[in-house]
């Protein structure tokens, strides 16, 4: 397993992470149920990913339902005694409850929203914690005032967002140095061979300020497993079966030459679709660690295989290629004036 620094930090991190949004068996009213893996695997996937190199898990407190994820996971320290070697990421933002205040990221609201993932998870403290979302009714400042707070008490090592626009991002990189405060280390995004929307401006951004990109699905709901045929839909049970609007939205003429593409290297380096997804972006631009989730331990293996996979720059030109996708404007704009005038 490779290990990379995360940002401008100096904490190191396992190339691949694992993903623990289906940790627990969740009930009808969490948009993971009927798709989640039971204590015991979780607790199995968890013990193997460890011994397999990955150091870094990331979770949330609304994964589940109610804290449900955040829980086995801090069953799983309580049992196991394996805190220490684990680099932990949890995310807040989104609704936790009812009425105006349990939602959002305020002052108020983080200071809550930490010590509930600290009961959750049985710990003292949380390596890195992520705003899922920017919130627009706070100040950016006020968020980033609390963060620093939560990281001077200790409770808190390095703070993180997720799912920022590109200006709001570059507000609060700026913002934290004009007033002296912690700072983002890392952006955790949605990036993959089918979304590759943040090479237009988040990629440069954190590539200059040296943020961490952290790749959340990266094999697009699973699409780019290659479990999935043109003819048939996806197979019962399966993710995409349960979410078929989603399922929809992949059933495109450019993702089908994505798919055949990644098939077809994986074939010849005898590893599988997912590995290669995986390994493609492992070897793009500020891309620290990847993402991936995992219903069981079979699942786990497969995903391993990308951290031992290394694409060609041919692999790499074939499925930039076929993942090609419109930049629009200023974007193409740009890109076919810079060289010539």
């Amino acid at each position: 397993m490779e290990y990379r620094k995360l940002g401008h930090s100096g904490l190191k991190v396992s190339t691949l992470c694992l993903g623990t949004m289906t940790f627990g068996e969740a009930d009808e009213n969490s948009f993971m149920h009927g798709v989640g893996a039971s204590e015991a695997t979780s607790f199995a996937i968890m013990d193997k990913a460890l011994d397999a190199g990955i150091n870094f898990f990331d979770t949330a407190d609304v994964y589940g339902n109610d804290g449900l994820t955040e829980r086995v996971i801090g069953k799983w320290f309580t049992q196991a005694k394996r805190r220490d070697e684990v680099v932990l990421a949890t995310k807040f933002r989104f609704r936790m409850g009812e009425g105006p205040n349990n939602t959002g990221a305020s002052r108020r609201r983080i200071v809550k929203t930490v010590e509930d993932s600290l009961r959750r998870l049985a710990t003292d403290r949380i390596d890195l914690y992520q705003i899922h979302m920017q919130d627009i009714d706070t100040p950016e400042q006020e968020t980033l005032r609390a963060l620093d707070d939560l990281v001077r008490a200790g409770k808190v090592l390095y703070i993180g967002a997720s799912n920022y626009a590109a200006y709001r991002l570059m507000e609060s990189v700026m913002t934290s140095e004009r007033l002296g405060l912690e700072r983002f280390i890392a952006l955790q995004a949605q990036y993959s061979l089918v979304t590759r929307d943040i090479e237009r401006e988040h990629v440069p951004l954190c590539r200059s300020h040296e943020l961490g990109i952290i790749p959340w699905s990266p094999l697009a709901g699973g699409f780019l497993t290659g479990k999935y045929e043109q003819v048939g839909g996806p197979p019962a049970g399966s993710r995409l079966d349960k979410w078929k609007q989603r399922y929809e939205g992949f059933n495109t003429p450019r993702n089908w030459a994505i798919l055949d593409a990644v098939k077809a290297i994986a074939a010849a380096h005898e590893s599988t679709a997912a590995a290669v997804s995986l390994a493609w972006l492992l070897k793009k631009p500020a891309v620290t660690s990847v993402i991936f989730g995992a219903r069981s331990v079979a699942q786990l293996d497969d995903n391993l295989k990308a951290a031992q996979l290394e694409l060609s720059d041919a692999d790499m030109q074939r499925l930039d290629e076929a993942s090609a996708f419109e930049l629009g404007y200023p974007y193409s704009m740009i890109k076919g004036i810079q060289a010539s005038w």
